[in-house]
């Protein structure tokens, strides 16, 4: 009796040199990945947040505070399409940009985007090194972040490539992906 040969494994999403996105939760390593990603590639470095504040005049935490969320994620899809424009870069989103259907479909038609995914306990020792976060003010981050991962997670995984950012140097993700972009 003939056996059929195996399945043939997808082929894995190629990069054609569209900005880069970077999506996953706040505290995945969108922006120091991204800065690291950026320089190994030779490409500028964008992170989403810096340029809202600086269209906004003011820092995201303020802009959550004044104006609400809806406001910030108004704010945050115009900036995106903005940076979508084409031009080879490093861009790290904010963890909710790419749940908004308008700035998802944007990035995935214009940007080869990354979910760097990475498990609720792992984003708790990153995200409380500071607290700049409006989501977590006065909340239990891990109770958080547990509850983001179950509605955003399915979201990140229509990006073109996932990565997992784990317990390990950010070197080590950033080599993961340039392994998977072809690029070592």
């Amino acid at each position: 009796m003939l056996q059929s040969p195996a399945p043939t494994p997808p082929e894995p999403p190629r990069w054609n040199g569209q900005p880069i996105v970077l999506v996953g939760l706040m505290g995945a390593g969108k922006s120091t990945v991204g800065r690291r990603l950026a320089t190994r590639l030779g490409l500028p470095f964008v992170d989403a947040d810096t340029e809202i504040e600086i269209a906004a005049g003011m820092a995201v935490a303020e802009i959550f505070e004044r104006f609400g969320e809806a406001h910030f994620r108004d704010g945050e899809r115009r900036v995106i399409a903005r940076l979508m424009d084409g031009e080879r870069r490093v861009i790290a989103t904010g963890g909710g940009a790419f749940v908004d259907p308008e700035t998802r479909a944007a990035i995935l038609s214009n940007g080869f985007a990354i979910w760097l995914d990475a498990k609720p306990a792992v984003l708790v020792e990153r995200v409380s090194r500071r607290d700049t976060r409006p989501l977590l003010r006065n909340r239990d981050p891990l109770a958080v972040l547990e509850e983001l991962a179950r509605v955003r997670n399915p979201f990140y995984a229509t990006a073109h490539l996932r990565v997992s950012s784990h317990r390990a140097p950010h070197d080590a993700t950033v080599n993961t992906i340039l392994k998977a972009l072809g690029k070592i």
